[in-house]
Parts: structure tokens; C-alpha cells; sequence
């Protein structure tokens, strides 16, 4: 987002200037679920290789969740047709304490437990990437969109034209990146996660092993998330590592802010 948000988001968020003094958390998270849930966040991810590029730099407080919560892994046959590592009975009960939909909360659970192999000095927990998904998309359901059983949205979330209006940058569509949002002009950010098409090209990623890296799908797009996250080669229990991942996703200590509240909130009744 031009300055507030440039490595997911091109300067075109939508977070709202959240003051840094003794706001609490909890009417943090208030302001941020009433004013983002409805819409996706007009910020988009704009640099493709952010463990290669130079750290972007904050001088707010390091902060992080008070729980990276990693989900349980499968246990149980009857959990088994499912495909999923997440257990089914974790996935019910934590949707029904956060309000976040099942196929949402195990896309979540999936790419913390994913990455948890992958790259366990990471240490990425499910509430981060809900805390990012719901402030994007309201996890897949922003412009009367909703997830289907497989995550892949009912109908594609476009963000807004990147026209350089309202605070946004100027990026141009190609042949590649209209296939996506169908503008031949104007780049705009796609999905529960709202990548840009450029971006994803670069860091799209397979989440569900079906074949196809879908940035509609959220199963995909969370994986992708959380790849991008940890590519900075930070641990992500610390406040240091996870504040500069989190910034680094976007430029902006208030996203930072907003993430944190989200996340906590969900760490707090799950």
C-alpha cells in the first residue's frame, strides 16, 4: 500500500487510523470486525520475493499474539475421509467459539500444521493467518461471497481497481492478471487473501493436493499466506519476528495492530 502497505498492499487499504495509545484490544477488534468484515481490504501484496528484498523497517513496539495457537493434528478415523489433517471436532468447536466458518477455521488449521513440518522454526500459529483473512475477506465471505465445501469462494472477491486513486498505486493489468479479475486497465487484488496476480504468480502455492494453486481457493491462498510469512526466516512466537512478518505483509503498524487484536481474540475463546 504505497507507504502503509506495500508488501501485500499497494497503498490502497482500507484500515481505518486506529489510535496507538491506550486503545484496548478488545474495542480494537470491535472497530476492526464492524468496519472490515463487509468489505475486502483494498490494500494488495506487491513485492514477490520478500526474503530477498531489503527488511521493511517499523519503529512501533514489537508486539505478538498472546497464543500462537497451532491446530490439533487428525485423530480419528472418522476424521479421515475428510482429507484434512485438522481434526473435524477441533474445526466444529472452534467455529462455533469464534464464529468463523468450518472450511475457513480448517484452512487455517491446515497451513499452521503444514508449516509446522515445513518450516518449524517459523512456528506460524492458525490465529495469525485468522487474523489476516478476516480483516482481507471476512474469511472468504466479503461482497456477499461465501466458501464452498472445497474453499473455493461461490464467486470471485475482486478488490478495488489499483488506478492510483484514493490513496491506492498505478498497476496495469496484462493478459495474465485480467484472467483473474477480468479488467483489462487496472491490476485488482483477488481471493479470501486478496493477492495480486502478479504476486501469486510468483508465491501461489497448492494447499489442498489437488493440483491446482487457486487464489479463490482459501485452503490455497492461506497456505500461500503463511509461505510468505515465514519466508522472512523469523520465529514467529517472538514479538520481533512476529511483528516484522506481519509488517512485512503490509506496510502499515495499524494492519499490524489489527491483525494482533484479531488474532488474540480468536486465541481468547478458542
Amino acid at each position: 500500500m504505497a507507504e502503509r502497505a506495500s508488501r501485500r498492499h499497494d497503498g490502497s487499504s482500507s484500515i481505518i487510523m486506529l489510535t496507538t495509545g491506550a486503545v484496548c484490544l478488545a474495542v480494537l477488534a470491535l472497530l476492526v470486525t464492524a468496519v472490515l468484515s463487509a468489505q475486502p481490504s483494498t490494500g494488495i501484496i506487491t513485492d514477490t520475493q520478500p526474503g530477498l528484498t531489503a527488511e521493511p523497517t517499523t519503529t512501533m513496539e514489537a508486539v505478538r499474539p498472546v497464543a500462537e495457537q497451532i491446530a490439533p493434528v487428525l485423530s480419528g478415523r472418522d476424521d479421515a475421509a475428510s482429507g484434512s489433517p485438522v481434526s473435524a471436532a477441533w474445526t466444529a468447536t472452534t467455529s462455533e467459539k469464534t464464529g468463523i466458518g468450518t472450511t475457513a477455521v480448517d484452512a487455517y488449521g491446515r497451513a499452521s500444521l503444514r508449516l509446522a513440518t515445513e518450516q518449524p522454526r517459523c512456528r506460524l500459529g492458525w490465529t495469525t493467518l485468522a487474523g489476516i483473512g478476516g480483516i482481507e475477506s471476512g474469511h472468504g465471505t466479503s461482497s456477499g461471497a461465501y466458501l464452498l465445501p472445497d474453499g473455493t469462494t461461490s464467486h470471485p472477491i475482486i478488490g478495488p481497481a489499483l488506478d492510483g486513486t484514493a490513496g491506492a498505486a498505478a498497476i496495469r493489468s496484462d493478459a495474465i492478471s485480467a484472467r483473474w479479475h477480468g479488467d483489462s486497465q487496472w491490476d485488482h487484488a483477488v481471493g479470501p487473501m486478496q493477492f495480486i496476480p502478479s504476486t501469486w504468480n510468483t508465491w501461489g502455492a497448492d494447499g489442498n493436493g489437488d493440483g491446482d494453486t487457486d487464489p479463490n481457493n482459501i485452503i490455497d491462498s492461506a497456505y500461500t499466506a503463511g509461505l510468505y510469512l515465514c519466508a522472512s526466516g523469523a520465529d514467529l512466537s517472538t514479538g520481533a519476528g512476529w511483528t516484522r512478518a506481519i509488517f512485512s505483509y503490509n506496510h502499515s503498524d495499524d494492519y499490524v495492530r489489527s491483525v494482533l487484536a484479531r488474532a488474540n481474540r480468536c486465541a481468547g475463546v478458542a
